[in-house]
């Protein structure tokens, strides 16, 4: 079972010195889109991070949030990270879509 995070809790996390690794799994066009994406993500969509995810080694122990348009890749991504022996994996609860709601600051 994967941790799901509020877009809200996320904010105050990312506030704090024990800030998470933001993992974004969506495509490069929404990353830089209408939805922005959240300061300091990391991009690797879903279908490459099979492939790409030893670029994460270095953050398997920290917490990794997992982060998509509305959850559900991310949901994806986060078991194929636990998987992989990734300790620590949230994913953000409503992606970029609540992120949005709660009119939280985005990059493009």
């Amino acid at each position: 079972q994967v941790r799901q995070i509020s877009a809200k809790d996320l904010q105050l996390q990312l506030m704090t010195a024990q800030r998470p690794l933001l993992l974004d799994v969506r495509e490069p066009e929404e990353f830089t889109g209408e939805l922005g994406h959240i300061l300091g993500s990391v991009l690797i969509p879903l279908k490459e991070l099979p492939a790409r995810a030893r670029e994460l080694e270095a953050d398997k122990h920290k917490d990794v949030i997992v982060i998509c348009r509305a959850g559900v890749r991310s949901a994806t991504a986060a078991a194929i990270l636990t998987g992989l022996g990734f300790d620590h994996v949230g994913n953000l609860k409503g992606g970029m879509l609540e992120w949005a709601d709660q009119q939280l600051p985005v990059e493009r």
